[in-house]
């Protein structure tokens, strides 16, 4: 045990016990004296050791001022954002306190909060929990937090990310202000900065586990498929690494679904994870990979967060993480503890920009190439074979009659024929995956010097005008000419370096192209980062929207739409009934019953010259009176009516003065668009 940062002695034996022999950096770092009874804001990577870290951290606020007066409540909470988080945490500090006599404790979303409501009466010293359970508990007056001497927030970022900010602040502002408190995190944000001034005192900023180098234990690797060949490319991968425990995450439940099923079609022992599992089916798929009867995990990111799996050696990003944060989450689950791993995005060919930018700013490097096709994976079979264990292995007495009786009876080569197809049929067949060819829009050329030009959106220039400039007054042909990549005021094109001399040569030792376009040569690739928007440019959302349209004007002076309270879905097929041109065809509201032809303005009516009928269009008069139903039958829309006064009314007194209802219809009146 390392000497220069003792662990407390009734702890000791429980992790040398564990076959723990150093500390890791994270361990190390928190257990110092220098941060006794202080509070810590610790970012380190995931599998890094964190939950034995804050046990140490701990272990002396609540040992050497242990009594044996009755618990009124916990002395020590930890909060998780999940449930397997959660137990993962309980089980870790249950054996590294087997021997001080603490009592711990769980209160979990999915359990039974009968026992755990029994538990807390009977007195705990330190309580492990999620958010949301905690929170019921503390509603419930069956959780008492004023005793609290430390509290843990493990993978804080995680349960902001969750949105469990509100019941973080509930569970924190419930505790003593002289309580010590520390924050794991595996990236510190400005939410989680914001949260640590809030409620920490003075906290000392630790970075351990070798934060500048994220997941130095974990291969990242890319695979460039068709996007119609994501669940082959998966099987292939899958077959490629026949021996490794994986996990598979994906974006949305349905697709955990469909895809668990499908793997398991092929032969596969999978087991799936979600929200839409209970607590006792998400327990059991977990057993299944720990004790070795499922080899795959197919799971969503928020059911997998927090799990512990021994031993996993695969991560397979099926969809591509949306943030960096995301990915360092998804391939944590392996590399744990010293141990490799290998992560492994399947990416689409149109996705391959995308995969690079996260990449980048997650600051991993990773190869790319295509999925492993059926000749590779055929050829990985033979060598499992030639290379199987049980060739070497010495035979058993109950074998050995056998054996003897095929020596006699068939020749060696019947019997290695007879191995081989036993070992092919027990693998199933790879799957044939479309060629991926590497275009110059999804993947950087290999060799590219960047070049920037001094023009850009605010002039309207577009990629064709770059593309026929650089061919035109540049002597390049359109294989010389790589990704293009327009900002607010300049260009950056890449062009091939075998291509650069003839550039330089038709651009000249003024480095103009054309008439006035400066160019420059870059020393690496640009930021791919968009420049300002043209505040002088329409914008095609926005106050001004509207500008130039008849009758519109600009809309800068009026509410804008971001501004507008949202409507009811019924209030809005309501708007597009008004704003349809009317016709007695629709569906009447105001007594109607006619189903003949609406007429344009102007026309005659098919009651013209009948008894009682009243004449169409102009011919009405300024009354505009339309009306259709039986002959004297009273108008059912009118643009004039009188009010019950006996004034007459326009449109536009309407407008004035309310919505009044015609006197003959028994709905509201309608203008008829122009």
């Amino acid at each position: 045990m390392n000497e220069a940062h003792p662990v407390h002695p009734a702890l000791g034996g429980a992790i040398e016990a564990r076959g723990f022999t150093t500390l890791t950096d994270v361990q190390v770092a928190v257990s110092s004296p220098d941060f006794a009874g202080k509070d810590l804001l610790v970012s380190a990577r995931t599998g890094s050791g964190k939950t034995v870290a804050f046990g140490l951290a701990i272990a002396e606020g609540l040992l050497d001022k242990k009594t044996n007066a009755p618990l009124i409540g916990p002395h020590a909470i930890v909060i998780a954002p999940t449930r397997e988080l959660a137990l993962q945490v309980h089980k870790e500090l249950t054996w590294l306190y087997a021997d001080t006599g603490l009592k711990i404790g769980s209160a979990v979303g999915g359990m039974d909060p009968r026992a755990e409501r029994k538990a807390l009466e009977r007195g705990l010293h330190i309580l492990v929990g999620t958010p949301g359970r905690l929170v019921d508990h503390l509603n419930r007056h069956s959780l008492d937090l004023a005793d609290i001497r430390a509290v843990i927030l493990d993978e804080a970022d995680e349960m902001l990310d969750l949105g469990f900010r509100e019941d973080l602040e509930i569970l924190l502002d419930a505790m003593p202000q002289t309580r010590r408190t520390l924050m794991f995190s595996a990236t510190v944000s400005k939410p989680i900065a914001t949260m640590a001034k809030r409620y920490q005192r003075n906290a000392i900023r630790v970075e351990a586990g070798g934060t500048g180098e994220p997941h130095k234990d974990i291969t990242y690797s890319g695979v460039l498929i068709s996007p119609s060949d994501r669940e082959k490319a998966i099987i292939n991968v899958l077959r490629f690494h026949d021996d490794a425990r994986a996990i598979i995450f994906c974006a949305t439940r349905a697709t955990v679904a469909y895809m668990s099923a499908r793997f398991a079609n092929r032969g596969f022992q999978v087991v799936s994870l979600s929200g839409e599992l209970n607590q006792a089916a998400r327990n059991q798929a977990l057993q299944s990979m720990r004790d070795g009867r499922a080899r795959i995990c197919v799971a969503t990111d928020v059911a997998a967060r927090g799990i512990d799996l021994p031993d996993l050696e695969l991560v397979i990003h099926a969809d591509i993480p949306k943030t960096s944060e995301t990915l360092l989450h998804r391939s944590g689950r392996t590399g744990r503890a010293g141990r490799k791993g290998h992560s492994i995005l399947m990416v689409p060919q149109n996705s391959f920009r995308k995969t690079q930018r996260l990449l980048q700013i997650a600051g991993i490097q990773a190869k790319f190439a295509p999925a492993p096709d059926a000749d590779t994976i055929r050829a990985r079979d033979d060598e499992r074979i030639l290379t199987h264990e049980t060739l070497t292995q010495p035979a058993q007495e109950d074998e050995t009659v056998l054996i003897n009786a095929l020596v006699e009876k068939h020749s060696s080569a019947q019997i290695a024929a007879a191995l081989v197809r036993a070992h092919r049929a027990s693998y199933s067949a790879p799957e044939e995956l479309n060629e991926v060819s590497a275009s110059r829009r999804d993947e950087e050329p290999m060799d590219v010097q960047w070049i920037s030009l001094s023009v850009g959106r605010k002039e309207d220039v577009q990629v064709r005008f770059i593309l026929a400039m650089l061919t035109r007054h540049g002597d390049l042909s359109r294989k010389d000419i790589g990704h293009i990549r327009l900002h607010h005021a300049e260009s950056h094109i890449a062009i091939a370096k075998s291509a650069v001399e003839t550039f330089k040569a038709a651009i000249g030792p003024n480095n103009t192209l054309g008439d006035d376009i400066s160019v420059v040569m870059l020393d690496g690739p640009p930021a791919d980062s968009r420049g300002p928007r043209d505040s002088n440019r329409p914008k095609k959302f926005g106050r001004d929207r509207d500008e130039g349209r008849k009758g519109g004007g600009n809309r800068g002076d009026r509410k804008g739409w971001s501004d507008r309270p949202s409507r009811r879905a019924d209030d809005r097929a309501s708007d597009d009934r008004k704003s349809k041109r009317w016709s007695p065809e629709d569906k009447q509201q105001d007594g109607g019953t006619s189903k003949k032809p609406f007429r344009k303005k102007g026309g005659t009516s098919p009651m013209d010259g009948k008894p009682g009928g009243k004449p169409f269009g102009k011919a009405a008069g300024k009354s505009g009176a339309k009306s259709f139903g039986k002959p004297g039958g009273k108008p059912t829309r009118t643009a004039s009516h009188d009010d019950a006064g006996g004034n007459k009314l326009s449109l536009a007194s309407k407008k004035r003065k309310g919505k009044p209802v015609a006197q003959g219809g028994g709905g509201p009146i309608k203008r008829r668009q122009s």
